[in-house]
């Protein structure tokens, strides 16, 4: 039987990639990333501190066109050590690290990654049937991330809590459209229609959801909530 599982991620003293990092905070969580040499990338709105000895400055991306269209950044802030920097998004939630090995990668919802170490390529896509995106809030394009040259981090904050399932080869589960968080690029996402046909009024009443089929991991929030306009 499936059985999403309540990922818990309070972390102090947390060594990859090159950095140490702790999440804390029980309502609006904080990652804190302690820095050498190795950069990290973000998008600037969610800074919350730094320390006077850490340098910011501005990262590229791929598909500038494609991110414009979708109003994605089409430039990225950098933090480089000495020193420490901190994030938060405006939302209750958890913050959830994905380390990842080189040639490892992850599909993650639009808007909700916070940071990802140098290593990490970010690349975006469309999403697949317009229920993704229509029914799942603003869902139009997906965030990819791979690690390349070397592991890797990307943090990710998810609203409200976030469970994690992982899924065996050819097993599927049924998501609302606007709870799938995360999910492993071997994992396949498909919109499931149901019309209601029980009634005169239920006929005219319709389900969707994203059948997510592994194999692979696949993240769950409880809460979504829309990116607004400020914020991208």
């Amino acid at each position: 039987m499936i059985k999403p599982e309540l990922r818990h991620t309070a972390i102090r003293d947390q060594q990859f990639a090159g950095v140490t990092y702790h999440i804390e905070g029980e309502l609006v969580p904080v990652l804190r990333v302690s820095l050498g040499q190795a950069p990290i990338f973000f998008d600037h709105h969610i800074l919350l501190w730094k320390s006077a000895t850490t340098r910011i400055g501005t990262k590229a991306v791929r598909g500038l066109l494609k991110r414009a269209m979708g109003r994605m950044p089409i430039l990225l802030c950098t933090a480089t050590g000495p020193g420490e920097v901190a994030f938060s998004r405006d939302g209750a939630g958890q913050i959830i690290p994905i380390h990842l090995q080189p040639g490892q990668g992850i599909h993650t919802r639009e808007h909700q990654y916070l940071a990802a170490t140098g290593q990490v390529a970010y690349t975006i896509t469309r999403a697949r049937g317009i229920m993704n995106w229509v029914l799942g809030g603003n869902t139009l394009l997906i965030d990819h991330f791979r690690a390349e040259g070397g592991p890797g981090i990307v943090w990710l904050h998810g609203y409200g809590n976030v469970f994690e399932v992982t899924l065996a080869e050819g097993e599927a589960i049924d998501v609302e459209p606007g709870a799938w968080f995360y999910k492993d690029p071997s994992v396949t996402m498909t919109t499931i229609t149901q019309n209601l046909s029980a009634g005169l009024l239920a006929s005219a009443v319709s389900f969707f959801w994203n059948r997510l089929t592994g194999p692979g991991r696949v993240g769950l929030q409880s809460l979504y909530v829309p990116p607004s306009p400020g914020a991208i």
